[in-house]
Formats: C-alpha cells, structure tokens, sequence
C-alpha cells in the first residue's frame, strides 16, 4: 500500500513537470514568432520562472544528448525519460501488492 501511495505522489509531481515543459514549449514558440514580447514584464517574469524551474533538469539531458543545432529535443527527451519512470514505478506499485 506504502507503494502505491508513493507512485502516486511521484505520478503527480511527474505529471506537474510535463505541464510546465509543454507551457515553456508554447511560450518559446509565442516568443518566436513575435506574439508576445519580451519586453512585456510579465511574460518575461513567466519566461524566467519557466526556465529557473526546468533548467536543473534540462540541463543534464542537454548535456547528455548530442548537438542538433538550433533543434532543442531535450524536452521531448525528458518527457519521454519521465514517462518510461512512471511506467515503472506503476509497475512496480502494483507487484507490490
């Protein structure tokens, strides 16, 4: 039962990360085209919140992979890694019971 309360909880929080690296994705591409400016504060604040938070964990997967030029695959790298973690963690919740 311990387990499975666990693997909820880290479902949870890996769930909260792959929200905030698809807004910073939406956001990168709003910024690219020009549909919202940087110079607003408030997206800038947002952009720098994003990017404070993500950063500890998209810096190793950058490190990691190789370079793609302007292409940046770590978020999809992550969201790819976070899910394989959860599939596990579920599984191993439920042999556990």
């Amino acid at each position: 039962m311990l387990f499975l309360t666990l693997y909820e909880i880290i479902s949870y929080l890996i769930n909260i990360i792959v929200i905030v690296v698809i807004a910073q994705f939406v956001l990168s591409l709003l910024i690219s085209f020009n549909v919202v400016n940087m110079h607003n504060d408030f997206v800038a604040a947002i952009w720098r919140a994003v990017n404070a938070i993500l950063e500890p964990i998209l810096g190793p997967v950058r490190r990691i992979m190789p370079n793609t030029g302007m292409l940046d695959l770590s978020p999809m790298v992550l969201i790819i890694g976070l899910t394989i973690i959860q599939i596990v963690l579920k599984n191993l919740a439920y042999a556990a019971l």
